[in-house]
């Protein structure tokens, strides 16, 4: 019983090279960090466009997501056309959402190396 005490009371001590690695752990998180902030950076200046009605509606987005311009050609805008336009309107938005999506997913593949990690994007 003394020797299995002592092993488990030795195996509790902090081990030194263990302290360092956890330091090494620390560091690499924060460089990590500081390369997911610089890339999310990045695609807010970058920009994607979706269209639909063979470019009669665009719609530009960053690599965020966010919609920067939406543009439709005058000829859309009758009342004749309210419904035709509202879809065209909503198969460009998709679009570039899409486009923007698949930029984020590659930047971030590319800083995770092509590791998935649910919630970074």
């Amino acid at each position: 019983m003394a020797l299995q005490a002592d092993a488990t009371h030795r195996h509790h001590q902090l081990n030194p090279n263990r302290a360092m690695n956890i330091s090494e752990l620390m560091k690499q998180a924060q460089q990590f960090q500081e390369k997911l902030s610089t890339v999310q950076n990045e695609l807010g200046q970058r920009q994607v466009t979706g269209s639909a009605g063979g470019g009669m509606v665009t719609a530009t987005f960053n690599g965020k997501g966010e919609l920067l311009d939406l543009s439709i050609e005058q000829a859309l805008v009758t009342p004749e056309n309210t419904q035709m336009l509202q879809d065209l309107v909503a198969a460009a938005v998709n679009d570039g959402l899409n486009k923007a999506k698949e930029l984020g997913k590659t930047e971030m593949a590319r800083l995770t190396g092509g590791l998935s990690i649910p919630g970074l994007l």
